[in-house]
């Protein structure tokens, strides 16, 4: 499995589009178009992933730099989902019970 990002994506572009448009490369597990958290407006872009990755590195070469809209999409392989520090981890709790 490949997940896949999708840059410079119209605003009023759907997951339903892109798995159509991707779907003609392969089979699509799944679609998600980013929104902002606080308005639910999209954000640009989407992410995506591909069942097969020779099926997705054939959908990157065939798709990057194609209009989707009246814009062209950047289509690549997507950076693995960074750590991120926050939520409840043992760290924060114990700075939280020594502040005073």
């Amino acid at each position: 499995m490949k997940n896949l990002y999708i840059g410079n994506l119209d605003y009023n572009a759907t997951e339903e589009q892109l798995r159509s448009l991707f779907a003609a490369h392969g089979a699509v597990e799944s679609t998600t178009v980013v929104r902002d958290r606080d308005t639910g407006q999209p954000r640009g872009f989407a992410f995506l992933e591909m069942t097969n990755n020779e099926e997705a590195d054939k959908a990157i070469q065939a798709l990057n730099g194609t209009l989707l809209g009246d814009r062209a999409l950047t289509v690549n392989e997507a950076r693995p989902k960074a750590v991120r520090a926050g939520g409840d981890d043992v760290r924060t709790r114990e700075h939280r019970t020594n502040r005073f």
